[in-house]
């Protein structure tokens, strides 16, 4: 009689991945369990172990595998440098756009921050994953200054804490003020309203002659 085939150790590293995120983000840190991850992955705690070292370990990696999506979505974007204002505009719809349709990203750095961040402060490669978008906005930052339509004081890190700033703020207290505002802030008119005033914002900020 046949045996079945193992699955690659890619795909069980994987797996075990990706049910981590949905379980840290349901039951965050103290209650992801180990048991509980191996048995959404159909897998085992030794795997974890494993692969892994430990739940920290894991949970490192689930916060850098997030980072690092985000990161390579963002890298796909097509903008033009000559085209500063166009181009930035784009870069806050994407982000803005991210944190609506991956709601698991914010509830992981919601998390993590409620820990203070001492698991990411661990991590070797966090950094690597802000750098390019920081080093997009400069670059767009750059060349409007160059054309006389940004401010030429502008520092690209300020920029992007803006635009992340004000698209995480909605997205993670997106129920709460739903309820204290008295309106669905979950409605895609709604969220394309707060885009439009967060593209608004940025722009008057880095424009020498706002719009």
């Amino acid at each position: 009689m046949a045996t079945a085939a193992r699955p690659p150790k890619a795909t069980t590293r994987d797996n075990i991945l990706r049910a981590a995120t949905k379980v840290f983000a349901r039951y965050g840190y103290e209650g992801g369990s180990v048991e509980k991850i191996s048995q959404a992955a159909k897998s085992y705690d030794r795997m974890i172990y494993y692969y892994f070292g430990n739940k920290e370990g894991l949970f490192i990696e689930v916060l850098e595998d997030m980072y690092r999506r985000m990161n390579e979505a963002e890298l796909k974007l097509v903008l033009d440098i000559e085209k500063p204002v166009d181009s930035l505009k784009g870069v806050i719809k994407f982000v803005a756009t991210y944190y609506s349709k991956n709601p698991e990203f914010i509830t992981l750095l919601n998390t993590e921050n409620l820990h203070r961040g001492k698991h990411i402060v661990k991590s070797s490669r966090a950094r690597d994953y802000s750098s390019p978008a920081i080093a997009i906005i400069r670059q767009l930052l750059d060349s409007g200054a160059r054309q006389g339509v940004f401010r030429p004081d502008i520092v690209a890190r300020d920029v992007y804490l803006l635009i992340a700033a004000t698209g995480y703020f909605y997205v993670s207290n997106t129920h709460t003020l739903s309820t204290f505002l008295g309106e669905d802030l979950k409605a895609p008119e709604a969220i394309a309203h707060w885009q439009d005033f967060i593209t608004t914002s940025v722009l008057r900020t880095v424009m020498l002659t706002p719009p």
